[in-house]
């Protein structure tokens, strides 16, 4: 019994370190520095538009080609029958906001096919976070779509995924390649 709890208590230490350094990263859901992802785009700089459709567990286009500096705008589409995210990041950032959505799971905001937005406002009022509301990164419903303006770094490794539980896993990333 001690064993148990003693490993509960470390899975707990460990969820909430890493909650904490990506939320002092930059407001948690994979979003760092401006430096290291870039930042928030205009809508009236950006240079083209970009679709992404998402599936269950791949994404349309599987990678992006980006200028370093270019503001895109993106219209994400949920294709698939589940939720899905879409998310710029680099990929330690999407490691370190898996627990995050491990715990949206957990108290019932995703639910497979829906999120309990009842269920999302308690834990942001508990918790902090759940409601998901990022610049660099969109949570939907099968059927809906959404948008992100988003202008890049230079020099930097980035990828788009899905960090909801076991998706990133199966493969629901993409390269972002930055150009000159």
């Amino acid at each position: 019994m001690l064993f148990r709890n003693l490993r509960s208590l470390s899975l707990l230490l460990f969820v909430t370190t890493v909650t904490v350094s990506t939320a002092h990263a930059g407001e948690g859901h994979g979003k760092g520095s401006k430096a290291d992802i870039g930042q928030p785009g205009d809508p009236a700089k950006a240079s083209r538009t970009v679709e992404v459709q998402m599936f269950d567990n791949y994404y349309e286009p599987e990678s992006l080609s980006i200028k370093e500096g270019e503001t895109v705008r993106f219209v994400i589409r949920n294709k698939g029958a589940l939720v899905h995210e879409f998310n710029i990041a680099t990929a330690e950032m999407h490691v370190a906001h898996q627990p995050e959505m491990m715990m949206m799971v957990q108290h019932g905001v995703l639910k497979g096919d829906r999120i309990d937005l009842e269920a999302a406002k308690a834990m942001q009022t508990s918790m902090g976070h759940g409601m998901h509301k990022e610049s660099n990164s969109v949570l939907l419903e099968p059927g809906k779509s959404g948008e992100i303006v988003w202008t890049f770094p230079e020099h930097t490794d980035l990828q788009f995924a899905c960090n909801v539980p076991g998706h990133y896993d199966a493969g629901m990333q993409g390269d972002i390649k930055l150009t000159h």
